[in-house]
């Protein structure tokens, strides 16, 4: 039995997303729940998900995916035969994690579909990065999830950087690199704004990303709009894909996983197949192909 978790959190207080040994993360915090509500300490739970976060990255639109035995989702039937036992868990698992972990909510339990995957049926993930310079109002209330910076921002060259970058590139030079993992990703949107309160605000979406990657592109554009990196420098990047020390990759509170796409029911299997191909950028001569291997880091 697969279930399909969707979790909103606050990272402040968490060494990421994946389990470590005597850390707080929030994958250990949801299982922990998971394991309370299900008492069945012979089958510890295990979470698959859809974008690893790092530490300090929060969440309104995470996806995880569970397998049950089927006797363990029969004790939860039984447990509320009244309620829609969907429904039930995710209230359960809440109520544990109010009073151990009351920066995670479980925003919904639903029955996954034939074929899904959280980590690689996605095609797509959004994320947003907040930054407050000198003309936005800086909340106190939301200095946890935004980052404040000192100086004015070209929003406008931000922007203009951003849709350059747009496309399907090697991110190597934006990108942590991990021993036989691909860098290559389709960026599909990019760009930035002022909200109200004048805060500068990036919705960045792509079909994948590696790791950092979000908070490079940020950190590029920065760079940009504080005039101390030229737009054609950055782009020129895309040509050299090597980590680069060009500009400071930004601080990981003001970035949220906002939401992650999935394809229609009956593409989710053929997806997830797609996905764990190794791709590689297209040449002038070529089109885009696929290779094996993992393409899924986040």
């Amino acid at each position: 039995m697969r279930l399909r978790i969707d979790a909103a959190y606050d990272g402040t207080g968490f060494a990421g997303w994946s389990r470590q040994p005597g850390l707080r993360t929030v994958q250990g915090a949801i299982e922990g729940a998971i394991a309370t509500v299900l008492r069945d300490a012979e089958t510890p739970p295990q979470l698959t998900v859809a974008g690893r976060t790092d530490a300090g990255v929060h969440a309104t639109g995470q996806v995880a995916h569970l397998d049950l035995t089927l006797a363990q989702w029969e004790s939860l039937r039984a447990a509320r035969r009244r309620d829609d036992p969907h429904a039930s868990l995710a209230r359960r698992l809440n109520g544990v994690l109010a009073g151990e972990t009351p920066d995670i909510v479980i925003t919904r339990v639903s029955p996954a579909p034939p074929g899904f995957d959280a980590r690689f049926s996605p095609i797509w993930r959004r994320y947003e990065y907040r930054i407050a310079d000198e003309q936005a109002l800086r909340d106190p209330r939301r200095r946890g999830h935004t980052l404040w910076q000192p100086g004015v921002l070209d929003g406008a060259a931000m922007d203009a950087l951003a849709e350059r970058l747009v496309g399907l590139h090697d991110f190597g030079a934006f990108c942590k690199p991990r021993e036989g993992a691909t860098t290559i990703r389709t960026l599909l949107d990019y760009g930035w704004r002022r909200d109200n309160d004048g805060v500068l605000v990036a919705a960045v979406r792509a079909d994948a990303f590696c790791h950092s990657m979000v908070r490079a592109l940020v950190g590029a554009a920065v760079a940009v709009g504080l005039g101390r990196r030229e737009p054609d420098a950055i782009v020129a990047l895309l040509r050299a894909p090597q980590r680069t020390s060009l500009f400071p990759v930004v601080a990981a509170k003001g970035l949220t996983l906002v939401e992650v796409g999935y394809p229609p029911d009956a593409e989710l299997a053929a997806r997830a197949e797609q996905t764990r191909a190794r791709r590689e950028a297209p040449t002038s001569a070529s089109a885009p192909r696929d290779v094996r291997g993992s393409a899924a880091s986040d």
